[in-house]
């Protein structure tokens, strides 16, 4: 009996060393989304993300709320990381144990399992120590395997990181690009009544087509490193929901309601933006939500119509244009709802009641000390801009 509970131990252990290497592959070295339920790393974050989602419902400020979900994401790569550790140190400590390695130690022969754990940790982490020493080839052999899984792992680790932030960066910037565009939040209604009024239709089809790249990098990056959706932006009235929201509402105002334009470019954004939407709730399972999201009244069609008219932009007339609007919405809204829901990010709207300056025109610093003042030359400032 001894020999089979011995037994079981060491394939309990050999099957917690396997997986935590493979969900440590699946995580970050393997770019294709992995589709088997049982998955280590996508359970830690469907409970952890409940949890904090949870916790966050005790903070009253919202402001300090977003900061506190800012944070969820790079704290939730160092417990990942520490789980796969923690479950490989632990897997090769029982592995000697149950096996009955005979070690050298400075407790003689009474040895326990925390001996055990202290050889895997000093041997995963190659610190040499010398104190504790396995006698036997079979020993002698976990030591070695170890201490190499221990060294690539680190090594594996910090080249991660540096990935993830490059892609980060990468996406933060088209968001960035996107406040003195679209308005802060982003709004498709404040892009194109801006253009109207610059008058610079040439410059949207290339505009665009940056939109389109934008949008594949965010469903590849997306897909590879799922993390990366729980981060942030540096303003909290920007996200990349938001921003891939504002380009498909742009993209379907162009379709449905405009007469020229860069229709072609439009339905290719569209097409990619909305690929990106679609994709990403269903590797995330945030089943979509059907239904009116509340982000565009009937009534404010007519309003965007006629300032979009006002402004020079050529608009299609009757109502075919008002329903091929709401089709289009109908494509890709059930998508982004479910996506703020689990998320807590604000969907912007279509075309705002109320116009709100950008990010670029104010700094909270500014706001404390300039006051009332300061605000009225920044509205001189976006009606100059509008």
């Amino acid at each position: 009996m001894p020999n089979l509970a011995c037994l079981a131990a060491a394939l309990v252990s050999v099957m917690l060393i396997v997986l935590m290497l493979i969900d440590s592959f699946e995580t970050v070295m393997l770019p294709r989304r992995v589709t088997h339920p049982y998955r280590l790393a996508r359970m830690f974050y469907r409970a952890a993300w409940r949890i904090w989602r949870s916790l966050s419902a005790l903070i009253v400020s919202p402001r300090r709320r977003q900061t506190f979900f800012s944070v969820f994401g790079p704290l939730s790569i160092l417990t990942l990381f520490s789980i796969w550790v923690a479950g490989l140190i632990a897997g090769f400590a029982m592995l000697g144990w149950s096996l009955d390695v005979v070690l050298t130690s400075p407790e003689g022969r009474s040895l326990t399992l925390f001996t055990y754990f202290y050889l895997s940790g000093v041997t995963f982490f190659t610190l040499g120590f010398g104190d504790v020493t396995p006698l036997e080839t079979g020993g002698r052999l976990i030591s070695v395997i170890e201490a190499g899984i221990g060294f690539g792992f680190l090594a594996l680790i910090i080249s991660y990181l540096p990935v993830l932030y490059q892609a980060f960066s990468r996406r933060e910037l088209m968001i960035s690009l996107m406040d003195a565009r679209m308005g802060s939040p982003p709004s498709a209604g404040k892009f194109l009544s801006r253009v109207a009024q610059s008058g610079q239709w040439q410059a949207i089809d290339p505009f665009l087509a940056e939109l389109e790249r934008w949008s594949a990098e965010l469903l590849e990056s997306h897909l590879s490193f799922p993390v990366l959706t729980f981060y942030r932006s540096q303003h909290d009235n920007q996200s990349w929901l938001a921003t891939l929201t504002a380009i498909l509402d742009t993209c379907a105002l162009l379709i449905a309601g405009t007469k020229e334009a860069g229709l072609y470019q439009a339905q290719l954004t569209f097409a990619m933006a909305r690929h990106a939407a679609v994709d990403l709730a269903l590797v995330l399972q945030t089943p979509p939500i059907f239904g009116e999201s509340g982000r565009f009244s009937p009534d404010r069609w007519q309003q965007l119509k006629a300032e979009l008219e006002a402004a020079g932009m050529p608009v299609r007339e009757g109502p075919a244009a008002e329903h091929k609007f709401a089709e289009l919405r109908g494509m890709y809204e059930p998508f982004v709802a479910a996506l703020s829901l689990w998320f807590r990010y604000d969907l912007p709207e279509v075309f705002p009641e109320r116009t709100a300056v950008d990010n670029w025109q104010t700094s909270a610093w500014m706001r404390r000390t300039a006051g009332i003042g300061e605000l009225a030359a920044l509205d001189a400032v976006d009606d100059h801009f509008d």
